[in-house]
Protein backbone atom coordinates (compact mmCIF):
# COMPACT_ATOMS: atom_id res chain seq x y z
CA UNK A 1 0.00 0.00 0.00
CA UNK A 2 2.59 2.66 0.67
CA UNK A 3 4.02 1.76 -2.98
CA UNK A 4 0.95 2.56 -4.62
CA UNK A 5 0.87 6.15 -2.46
CA UNK A 6 3.88 6.93 -3.35
CA UNK A 7 3.28 6.53 -7.00
CA UNK A 8 -0.13 8.20 -6.91
CA UNK A 9 1.63 11.48 -5.51
CA UNK A 10 4.67 11.28 -7.99
CA UNK A 11 2.03 10.84 -10.70
CA UNK A 12 1.31 15.11 -9.73
CA UNK A 13 4.96 16.16 -10.04
CA UNK A 14 5.61 18.66 -12.52
CA UNK A 15 7.23 16.93 -15.36
CA UNK A 16 6.95 13.68 -14.91
CA UNK A 17 4.87 11.49 -17.26
CA UNK A 18 2.60 8.84 -16.62
CA UNK A 19 2.83 5.44 -17.68
CA UNK A 20 1.82 5.60 -20.66
CA UNK A 21 4.40 8.37 -22.07
CA UNK A 22 1.61 11.56 -21.76
CA UNK A 23 3.30 14.30 -19.54
CA UNK A 24 1.46 14.07 -15.45
CA UNK A 25 -0.90 16.56 -14.96
CA UNK A 26 -0.67 18.64 -11.69
CA UNK A 27 -3.10 18.24 -8.99
CA UNK A 28 -3.92 21.61 -8.61
CA UNK A 29 -4.59 21.28 -12.41
CA UNK A 30 -6.72 18.42 -12.09
CA UNK A 31 -8.94 20.05 -9.23
CA UNK A 32 -9.64 22.88 -10.92
CA UNK A 33 -10.71 20.77 -13.91
CA UNK A 34 -13.09 19.09 -11.87
CA UNK A 35 -14.92 22.00 -10.38
CA UNK A 36 -14.94 23.23 -13.96
CA UNK A 37 -16.89 20.22 -14.77
CA UNK A 38 -19.19 20.54 -11.83
CA UNK A 39 -19.92 24.10 -12.87
CA UNK A 40 -20.95 22.80 -16.19
CA UNK A 41 -22.88 19.98 -15.27
CA UNK A 42 -24.73 22.55 -12.77
CA UNK A 43 -25.32 24.97 -15.36
CA UNK A 44 -26.38 22.04 -17.42
CA UNK A 45 -29.19 20.55 -15.31
CA UNK A 46 -30.30 24.14 -14.26
CA UNK A 47 -30.74 24.72 -17.97
CA UNK A 48 -32.70 21.63 -18.29
CA UNK A 49 -35.13 21.76 -15.71
CA UNK A 50 -35.75 25.92 -16.93
CA UNK A 51 -36.74 24.22 -20.24
CA UNK A 52 -38.39 21.74 -18.73
CA UNK A 53 -40.66 23.90 -16.08
CA UNK A 54 -43.02 25.70 -17.93
CA UNK A 55 -44.51 23.17 -20.12
CA UNK A 56 -44.63 20.90 -17.14
CA UNK A 57 -46.57 23.31 -15.63
CA UNK A 58 -48.77 25.00 -18.33
CA UNK A 59 -49.59 21.79 -19.52
CA UNK A 60 -50.12 19.59 -16.47
CA UNK A 61 -49.88 21.28 -13.44
CA UNK A 62 -51.89 24.72 -13.59
CA UNK A 63 -55.07 24.19 -12.09
CA UNK A 64 -55.36 21.36 -15.42
CA UNK A 65 -56.83 18.58 -12.73
CA UNK A 66 -55.87 15.77 -15.00
CA UNK A 67 -56.44 12.12 -14.00
CA UNK A 68 -53.35 10.95 -11.61
CA UNK A 69 -51.83 8.72 -14.75
CA UNK A 70 -51.78 11.34 -16.91
CA UNK A 71 -49.77 13.50 -15.08
CA UNK A 72 -47.36 10.62 -14.40
CA UNK A 73 -46.95 10.18 -17.90
CA UNK A 74 -46.30 13.53 -18.81
CA UNK A 75 -43.93 13.64 -16.21
CA UNK A 76 -42.33 10.75 -17.27
CA UNK A 77 -41.80 12.38 -20.61
CA UNK A 78 -40.19 15.26 -19.92
CA UNK A 79 -38.01 13.65 -17.70
CA UNK A 80 -36.44 11.21 -19.62
CA UNK A 81 -36.16 13.75 -22.31
CA UNK A 82 -34.44 15.65 -19.84
CA UNK A 83 -31.91 12.72 -18.84
CA UNK A 84 -31.36 11.44 -21.94
CA UNK A 85 -31.18 14.67 -23.76
CA UNK A 86 -27.39 15.06 -22.76
CA UNK A 87 -26.40 12.00 -23.70
CA UNK A 88 -27.68 12.17 -27.68
CA UNK A 89 -25.96 15.32 -28.16
CA UNK A 90 -22.33 13.74 -26.97
CA UNK A 91 -23.22 10.82 -29.08
CA UNK A 92 -24.21 12.85 -31.59
CA UNK A 93 -22.00 15.82 -31.77
CA UNK A 94 -18.79 15.44 -29.75
CA UNK A 95 -15.64 15.21 -32.24
CA UNK A 96 -14.41 11.54 -33.66
CA UNK A 97 -17.59 9.45 -31.99
CA UNK A 98 -20.40 11.66 -33.90
CA UNK A 99 -23.67 9.81 -34.30
CA UNK A 100 -25.70 11.33 -37.10
CA UNK A 101 -29.05 9.27 -35.84
CA UNK A 102 -28.01 10.17 -32.29
CA UNK A 103 -27.80 14.01 -33.60
CA UNK A 104 -31.13 13.92 -35.23
CA UNK A 105 -33.16 12.95 -32.08
CA UNK A 106 -31.44 15.55 -29.94
CA UNK A 107 -31.59 18.34 -32.57
CA UNK A 108 -35.16 17.49 -33.35
CA UNK A 109 -36.49 17.17 -29.93
CA UNK A 110 -34.40 20.60 -28.97
CA UNK A 111 -36.38 21.99 -31.04
CA UNK A 112 -39.98 20.73 -29.83
CA UNK A 113 -39.22 21.02 -26.48
CA UNK A 114 -38.19 24.91 -26.87
CA UNK A 115 -40.90 25.76 -29.10
CA UNK A 116 -43.42 24.22 -26.24
CA UNK A 117 -41.44 26.12 -24.37
CA UNK A 118 -42.17 29.10 -25.36
CA UNK A 119 -45.51 28.16 -26.24
CA UNK A 120 -46.19 27.57 -22.60
CA UNK A 121 -44.65 30.28 -20.89
CA UNK A 122 -47.01 32.17 -23.47
CA UNK A 123 -50.12 30.27 -22.69
CA UNK A 124 -48.93 30.78 -18.33
CA UNK A 125 -49.41 34.64 -19.36
CA UNK A 126 -52.69 34.12 -21.21
CA UNK A 127 -53.90 31.75 -18.40
CA UNK A 128 -53.20 34.52 -15.48
CA UNK A 129 -54.92 37.01 -18.21
CA UNK A 130 -57.77 34.73 -17.95
CA UNK A 131 -57.95 34.50 -14.61
CA UNK A 132 -57.76 38.38 -13.78
CA UNK A 133 -61.13 38.66 -16.75
CA UNK A 134 -63.11 36.20 -14.00
CA UNK A 135 -62.18 33.46 -16.41
CA UNK A 136 -62.27 30.83 -13.57
CA UNK A 137 -61.63 26.82 -13.11
CA UNK A 138 -60.47 23.99 -14.72
CA UNK A 139 -61.80 24.20 -17.94
CA UNK A 140 -59.85 27.58 -18.90
CA UNK A 141 -56.75 25.43 -17.67
CA UNK A 142 -57.15 22.72 -19.53
CA UNK A 143 -58.26 24.98 -22.59
CA UNK A 144 -55.03 27.39 -22.23
CA UNK A 145 -53.28 23.68 -22.14
CA UNK A 146 -54.84 22.25 -25.65
CA UNK A 147 -54.03 25.75 -27.17
CA UNK A 148 -50.28 25.26 -26.58
CA UNK A 149 -50.30 22.25 -27.79
CA UNK A 150 -51.87 22.89 -30.84
CA UNK A 151 -50.30 26.49 -31.62
CA UNK A 152 -46.69 24.71 -30.82
CA UNK A 153 -47.74 21.94 -33.24
CA UNK A 154 -48.28 23.91 -35.85
CA UNK A 155 -45.25 26.42 -35.55
CA UNK A 156 -43.67 22.90 -35.87
CA UNK A 157 -44.76 21.87 -38.47
CA UNK A 158 -44.73 25.30 -40.30
CA UNK A 159 -41.30 25.67 -39.43
CA UNK A 160 -40.21 22.40 -40.43
CA UNK A 161 -41.23 23.14 -44.29
CA UNK A 162 -39.44 26.65 -43.86
CA UNK A 163 -36.23 24.88 -42.58
CA UNK A 164 -36.42 22.12 -45.17
CA UNK A 165 -37.43 23.73 -48.74
CA UNK A 166 -35.20 25.61 -51.15
CA UNK A 167 -34.71 28.61 -49.62
CA UNK A 168 -36.34 32.36 -51.70
CA UNK A 169 -34.45 35.04 -52.98
CA UNK A 170 -33.91 38.29 -51.19
CA UNK A 171 -33.33 40.74 -53.63
CA UNK A 172 -31.47 44.45 -52.71
CA UNK A 173 -29.82 47.06 -54.40
CA UNK A 174 -26.39 48.46 -52.95
CA UNK A 175 -25.05 52.08 -53.54
CA UNK A 176 -21.43 51.36 -53.13
CA UNK A 177 -19.96 55.43 -53.67
CA UNK A 178 -16.31 54.23 -54.59
CA UNK A 179 -17.90 51.64 -57.05
CA UNK A 180 -16.53 52.00 -60.36
CA UNK A 181 -19.20 52.73 -63.46
CA UNK A 182 -18.14 49.48 -64.99
CA UNK A 183 -19.36 47.54 -62.09
CA UNK A 184 -22.28 49.03 -61.75
CA UNK A 185 -25.44 46.17 -61.74
CA UNK A 186 -22.88 43.70 -60.52
CA UNK A 187 -24.57 40.52 -59.14
CA UNK A 188 -23.52 39.14 -55.68
CA UNK A 189 -25.25 35.91 -54.92
CA UNK A 190 -24.31 35.29 -51.31
CA UNK A 191 -25.40 32.08 -49.30
CA UNK A 192 -23.95 31.10 -45.61
CA UNK A 193 -25.05 28.84 -43.09
CA UNK A 194 -26.14 25.65 -44.91
CA UNK A 195 -24.72 23.57 -42.24
CA UNK A 196 -24.99 20.15 -43.75
CA UNK A 197 -25.05 17.42 -41.15
CA UNK A 198 -27.22 14.65 -39.89
CA UNK A 199 -29.80 14.98 -41.90
CA UNK A 200 -28.64 14.44 -45.26
CA UNK A 201 -29.95 17.04 -47.38
CA UNK A 202 -27.83 16.22 -51.01
CA UNK A 203 -31.41 16.63 -53.01
CA UNK A 204 -31.62 20.22 -51.07
CA UNK A 205 -27.92 21.19 -51.94
CA UNK A 206 -28.69 20.57 -55.50
CA UNK A 207 -31.72 22.56 -55.05
CA UNK A 208 -29.77 25.77 -53.92
CA UNK A 209 -27.24 24.87 -56.03
CA UNK A 210 -29.76 25.03 -59.19
CA UNK A 211 -31.23 28.42 -57.78
CA UNK A 212 -28.40 30.20 -57.70
CA UNK A 213 -27.65 29.29 -61.07
CA UNK A 214 -30.96 30.76 -62.16
CA UNK A 215 -29.59 34.47 -60.98
CA UNK A 216 -26.72 34.72 -63.44
CA UNK A 217 -24.27 35.74 -60.88
CA UNK A 218 -21.38 37.74 -61.36
CA UNK A 219 -19.81 36.95 -57.66
CA UNK A 220 -20.95 33.49 -55.78
CA UNK A 221 -20.23 34.10 -51.59
CA UNK A 222 -20.48 31.33 -49.29
CA UNK A 223 -19.95 33.40 -46.18
CA UNK A 224 -19.19 30.17 -43.71
CA UNK A 225 -20.84 27.35 -41.30
CA UNK A 226 -20.84 25.15 -44.56
CA UNK A 227 -21.16 21.89 -42.26
CA UNK A 228 -21.78 19.80 -38.81
CA UNK A 229 -19.30 17.12 -39.60
CA UNK A 230 -16.04 15.99 -41.61
CA UNK A 231 -15.68 16.82 -45.59
CA UNK A 232 -15.56 13.07 -45.74
CA UNK A 233 -18.92 12.77 -43.59
CA UNK A 234 -20.56 15.60 -45.76
CA UNK A 235 -18.82 15.09 -49.37
CA UNK A 236 -22.36 14.41 -50.80
CA UNK A 237 -24.05 17.14 -49.44
CA UNK A 238 -21.44 19.49 -50.42
CA UNK A 239 -20.63 18.07 -54.11
CA UNK A 240 -23.55 20.08 -55.84
CA UNK A 241 -21.47 23.17 -54.46
CA UNK A 242 -18.94 22.36 -57.78
CA UNK A 243 -21.85 23.02 -60.14
CA UNK A 244 -22.18 26.40 -58.36
CA UNK A 245 -21.85 29.20 -62.09
CA UNK A 246 -20.35 32.42 -61.58
CA UNK A 247 -18.38 35.08 -64.13
CA UNK A 248 -16.54 36.51 -61.87
CA UNK A 249 -15.32 34.31 -59.14
CA UNK A 250 -16.94 32.11 -56.35
CA UNK A 251 -15.37 32.99 -53.20
CA UNK A 252 -15.72 31.22 -49.35
CA UNK A 253 -14.44 31.89 -45.87
CA UNK A 254 -14.75 29.63 -43.03
CA UNK A 255 -17.55 29.40 -40.08
CA UNK A 256 -17.09 28.84 -36.57
CA UNK A 257 -18.70 25.61 -36.96
CA UNK A 258 -15.99 24.59 -39.41
CA UNK A 259 -13.54 24.86 -36.32
CA UNK A 260 -15.21 21.92 -34.31
CA UNK A 261 -15.16 19.94 -37.87
CA UNK A 262 -11.55 20.30 -40.06
CA UNK A 263 -11.44 23.82 -40.65
CA UNK A 264 -8.46 23.31 -43.32
CA UNK A 265 -10.36 20.23 -44.87
CA UNK A 266 -13.18 22.06 -45.75
CA UNK A 267 -10.77 25.03 -47.07
CA UNK A 268 -9.08 22.50 -49.43
CA UNK A 269 -12.26 20.87 -50.39
CA UNK A 270 -14.08 23.42 -50.99
CA UNK A 271 -10.84 24.42 -53.56
CA UNK A 272 -11.30 21.12 -54.94
CA UNK A 273 -14.95 21.96 -55.84
CA UNK A 274 -13.83 24.99 -57.84
CA UNK A 275 -14.53 27.91 -54.95
CA UNK A 276 -11.43 30.47 -54.05
CA UNK A 277 -10.73 30.31 -49.96
CA UNK A 278 -10.25 33.58 -49.28
CA UNK A 279 -8.11 32.45 -46.15
CA UNK A 280 -6.95 36.05 -45.23
CA UNK A 281 -6.40 37.36 -48.69
CA UNK A 282 -8.18 38.66 -51.19
CA UNK A 283 -8.35 38.12 -55.04
CA UNK A 284 -9.53 41.31 -57.13
CA UNK A 285 -12.05 41.13 -60.21
CA UNK A 286 -12.81 43.53 -62.90
CA UNK A 287 -15.33 44.14 -65.35
CA UNK A 288 -15.78 47.21 -67.64
CA UNK A 289 -12.41 48.89 -66.79
CA UNK A 290 -13.43 48.75 -63.22
CA UNK A 291 -11.95 46.77 -60.74
CA UNK A 292 -13.63 45.51 -56.94
CA UNK A 293 -11.28 43.53 -54.18
CA UNK A 294 -13.21 40.77 -52.69
CA UNK A 295 -11.12 39.80 -49.01
CA UNK A 296 -12.18 37.10 -46.63
CA UNK A 297 -10.77 36.89 -42.90
CA UNK A 298 -11.31 33.41 -40.93
CA UNK A 299 -13.39 33.40 -38.38
CA UNK A 300 -13.07 35.60 -35.10
CA UNK A 301 -13.02 31.70 -33.33
CA UNK A 302 -10.63 30.90 -35.61
CA UNK A 303 -7.45 31.47 -33.23
CA UNK A 304 -8.44 30.11 -30.77
CA UNK A 305 -8.61 26.64 -31.96
CA UNK A 306 -5.10 26.42 -32.40
CA UNK A 307 -4.89 25.73 -35.88
CA UNK A 308 -1.63 26.62 -37.11
CA UNK A 309 -2.43 30.07 -39.48
CA UNK A 310 -5.98 30.55 -38.88
CA UNK A 311 -7.37 33.65 -36.89
CA UNK A 312 -8.96 36.70 -38.41
CA UNK A 313 -6.20 38.87 -39.90
CA UNK A 314 -7.54 41.98 -42.08
CA UNK A 315 -4.52 43.47 -42.19
CA UNK A 316 -2.81 40.28 -44.23
CA UNK A 317 -6.15 39.96 -46.29
CA UNK A 318 -5.81 42.94 -47.64
CA UNK A 319 -2.25 43.11 -47.68
CA UNK A 320 -1.09 44.37 -51.19
CA UNK A 321 -4.59 45.90 -52.18
CA UNK A 322 -4.95 49.19 -53.79
CA UNK A 323 -6.60 51.16 -51.29
CA UNK A 324 -8.17 53.17 -54.08
CA UNK A 325 -10.13 50.40 -54.78
CA UNK A 326 -13.60 49.42 -53.23
CA UNK A 327 -13.51 46.43 -50.85
CA UNK A 328 -16.08 43.78 -50.43
CA UNK A 329 -15.04 41.98 -47.42
CA UNK A 330 -16.56 38.36 -46.12
CA UNK A 331 -16.73 37.79 -42.27
CA UNK A 332 -19.03 34.93 -41.38
CA UNK A 333 -19.90 36.88 -38.46
CA UNK A 334 -21.60 40.45 -38.03
CA UNK A 335 -19.62 41.41 -35.23
CA UNK A 336 -16.87 41.83 -37.03
CA UNK A 337 -17.70 44.88 -38.43
CA UNK A 338 -16.01 47.95 -36.67
CA UNK A 339 -12.78 46.38 -37.35
CA UNK A 340 -14.05 46.54 -41.15
CA UNK A 341 -15.17 50.46 -40.94
CA UNK A 342 -12.17 51.07 -38.96
CA UNK A 343 -10.04 49.82 -42.40
CA UNK A 344 -12.71 51.56 -44.67
CA UNK A 345 -14.06 48.59 -46.09
CA UNK A 346 -17.24 49.44 -48.77
CA UNK A 347 -19.55 46.82 -48.01
CA UNK A 348 -19.22 43.20 -45.50
CA UNK A 349 -21.38 40.23 -45.99
CA UNK A 350 -21.72 37.98 -43.07
CA UNK A 351 -24.06 35.37 -41.86
CA UNK A 352 -23.93 33.26 -38.70
CA UNK A 353 -26.59 34.35 -36.97
CA UNK A 354 -29.50 32.37 -38.44
CA UNK A 355 -32.07 35.09 -38.37
CA UNK A 356 -32.41 33.58 -35.00
CA UNK A 357 -34.06 30.79 -36.42
CA UNK A 358 -36.48 29.90 -33.86
CA UNK A 359 -38.03 32.82 -32.17
CA UNK A 360 -37.35 34.34 -29.54
CA UNK A 361 -33.91 33.09 -30.07
CA UNK A 362 -33.32 36.43 -31.89
CA UNK A 363 -32.84 37.94 -28.88
CA UNK A 364 -30.16 36.36 -27.51
CA UNK A 365 -28.25 36.09 -30.46
CA UNK A 366 -28.50 40.08 -30.46
CA UNK A 367 -26.97 40.15 -27.05
CA UNK A 368 -23.83 39.21 -29.12
CA UNK A 369 -24.28 40.17 -32.67
CA UNK A 370 -24.41 44.06 -34.04
CA UNK A 371 -27.37 42.89 -36.45
CA UNK A 372 -29.80 40.05 -36.48
CA UNK A 373 -30.38 39.57 -40.23
CA UNK A 374 -30.55 42.25 -43.27
CA UNK A 375 -28.81 45.76 -44.17
CA UNK A 376 -26.94 48.02 -41.83
CA UNK A 377 -24.73 51.39 -42.25
CA UNK A 378 -21.16 50.94 -40.14
CA UNK A 379 -19.33 54.27 -39.80
CA UNK A 380 -19.01 56.47 -42.60
CA UNK A 381 -18.50 53.82 -45.18
CA UNK A 382 -19.38 50.53 -44.55
CA UNK A 383 -22.63 49.10 -44.89
CA UNK A 384 -23.15 45.00 -42.81
CA UNK A 385 -25.31 42.73 -44.78
CA UNK A 386 -26.42 40.18 -42.83
CA UNK A 387 -28.16 36.89 -44.73
CA UNK A 388 -30.96 35.30 -42.00
CA UNK A 389 -29.10 31.84 -43.25
CA UNK A 390 -29.80 29.62 -46.25
CA UNK A 391 -29.93 26.33 -43.97
CA UNK A 392 -30.55 25.88 -40.20
CA UNK A 393 -28.14 24.41 -37.11
CA UNK A 394 -29.15 21.64 -35.18
CA UNK A 395 -33.07 21.85 -34.89
CA UNK A 396 -34.81 21.26 -38.09
CA UNK A 397 -37.23 24.25 -37.44
CA UNK A 398 -37.27 27.91 -38.72
CA UNK A 399 -39.73 29.65 -36.65
CA UNK A 400 -40.21 33.39 -37.66
CA UNK A 401 -36.93 33.33 -39.01
CA UNK A 402 -36.71 32.41 -42.78
CA UNK A 403 -33.92 31.13 -45.25
CA UNK A 404 -32.68 32.81 -47.73
CA UNK A 405 -30.71 32.99 -50.71
CA UNK A 406 -29.19 36.81 -51.27
CA UNK A 407 -28.88 38.90 -54.59
CA UNK A 408 -27.12 41.64 -53.92
CA UNK A 409 -27.10 44.08 -56.72
CA UNK A 410 -24.25 46.98 -56.41
CA UNK A 411 -24.78 49.87 -57.60
CA UNK A 412 -22.21 52.65 -58.48
CA UNK A 413 -22.73 56.38 -56.58
CA UNK A 414 -24.78 57.47 -54.00
CA UNK A 415 -28.24 56.24 -53.41
CA UNK A 416 -30.45 54.38 -50.86
CA UNK A 417 -30.60 50.73 -50.20
CA UNK A 418 -33.97 49.11 -51.94
CA UNK A 419 -35.23 45.75 -51.76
Amino acid sequence: MATDSRSTERVGVPGQRAADGRAAEPPARRRTDRRRAVRRLGMLVLALVLLCLPPWWTLLAAGTDWPPPVVAAGTAVLLAWAVGFPFLMARGHRPRSRDDRAARVADTSLGVVWVLWTCSVLGALADLLLAAAGVGGTGRARLVAAAVVLVAAGLLARGHHEAMRVPRVRRLDVHLPRLGAGLDGTRVVLLADTHYGPIDRAAWSAGVTEAVNALDADVVVHAGDIADGTPEQRRAQAAPLGAVRARLARVYVTGNHEYGSEAQGWLDRMAELGWEALHNRHVVVERGGDALVLAGVDDVTAESSGLPGHRADLAGALAGADPGLPVLLVAHQPKYVPLAAAAGVDLQLSGHTHGGQIWPFRYLVRIDQPVVRGLSRHGERTWLYTSGGTGFWGPPFRVFAPSEITLLTLRAGVGAAAG
